[in-house]
């Protein structure tokens, strides 16, 4: 059998970097990915509904506030604790932009799904992400392994904005 290429064991332990060096099985990845998706068709309507009630802004404090406390909770029982955090500061600061991404995300889909519904909010974010996600591929950056744009990825991206005009249109 012997060792893999250098090439692929350097594509494996970036893989591993990326996710703080747990990997984890692909079908349950798969499986775990496409659950928590499904939470997040839930977490439009739901963060709207809070809008309404306290105000965009208010509400994605609100949510952020809640999620921050809770990823506290797991942080500080987590291995390693709160202690490890200090770390980011030797990061690049593209890495420590994910909580504003984040809200950007949460404001703006808790007014959009007023208007395309939770479908369309879901079905836009999906092609949005997965275009972002070639373009970072096709690069290389944040630290993926460089996959060049073919057709057939073109060809996903072109499908899943016919399926995002017919999830919105009226």
């Amino acid at each position: 059998m012997g060792r893999p290429p250098a090439a692929a064991r350097r594509g494996r332990r970036r893989r591993r970097d990326l996710v703080g060096g747990q990997v984890v099985d692909r079908g349950a990845a798969v499986v775990l990915t496409a659950l928590v998706g499904g939470c997040i068709a839930l977490q439009a309507p739901i963060n709207s509904h809070l809008g309404k009630s306290v105000g965009t802004f208010q509400a994605a404090f609100v949510s952020f506030a809640i999620g921050t406390a809770l990823l506290a909770a797991i942080a500080a029982l987590a291995s390693g604790g709160v202690g490890q955090i200090g770390e980011a500061r030797h990061l690049p600061w593209y890495y420590l932009t994910g909580g504003v991404l984040g809200a950007a995300y949460v404001t703006t889909v808790l007014v959009t799904v007023r208007t395309l519904g939770a479908g369309g909010v879901v079905a836009a974010t999906i092609a949005g992400q997965l275009s972002m996600s070639v373009v970072v591929d096709h690069f290389g950056w944040l630290g993926v392994e460089r996959q060049t744009v073919s057709v057939a990825r073109l060809s996903g991206i072109a499908l899943l904005a016919a399926g995002v005009y017919l999830i919105v249109r009226d």
